[in-house]
């Protein structure tokens, strides 16, 4: 997942570089645009796929990229086997809520791939924390921590388009390492 949060900002600043380089300049403003999805997280320690709810708001900082706060939410219940002289060995449930917030930055291809006016196909990169909270059932006496070792940071790459149906409204699909999404833009 590194290795490719980490591929994608270096392919980013290259053609950045290379698009800022060129004397064409684009028209189009990015930003001031909320965008809403639901979607699906992959998680390995968890093992298997969740629904989650994600949020952004885009702020145009400069030619052709966005930096936008984000929050997000998924949360799931799963088991684990546990037991000691004290207490019988069985499956006891446990269900985490995370709430991953930070900043996603966006950089838009449309000047590149000559994409059309209803278009926006972009890269991103999300960094942020990752605030979690873990219930676990009564009866339950051992360890609590469900991932070891886990900082907080959140990190997540994205490849994304949006379709416009007008200048105020549009729809999203953002695939990403983390939680891909599919939502509504607005344009405000």
């Amino acid at each position: 997942m590194k290795t490719i949060i980490f591929t994608s900002l270096f392919f980013l600043l290259i053609t950045s570089a290379n698009v800022f380089a060129q004397k064409e300049v684009n028209t189009e403003m990015y930003g001031n645009t909320l965008n809403v999805g639901l979607g699906i997280g992959y998680y390995g320690y968890v093992g298997h796929s969740m629904p989650a709810l994600h949020a952004d708001y885009e702020f145009h900082v400069a030619n052709n990229f966005t930096l936008a706060p984000f929050i997000s939410i998924y949360s799931y219940k799963n088991y684990y086997y546990w037991g000691d002289p004290h207490y019988p060995y069985r499956n006891y449930s446990y269900r985490e809520t995370v709430i991953p917030i930070g900043v996603k930055g966006f950089y838009y291809f449309d000047q590149i791939l000559h994409a059309a006016p209803r278009w926006d196909f972009y890269l991103a990169a999300s960094l942020g924390v990752a605030i979690r909270k873990t219930t676990w059932e009564n009866g339950y006496y051992g360890e609590t921590t469900v991932q070891h070792g886990s900082s907080g940071l959140y990190l997540d790459g994205h490849i994304g388009a949006k379709y416009h149906f007008n200048e105020k409204a549009g729809l999203f699909l953002d695939l990403s390492t983390g939680i891909s999404t599919f939502g509504v833009a607005v344009h405000l």
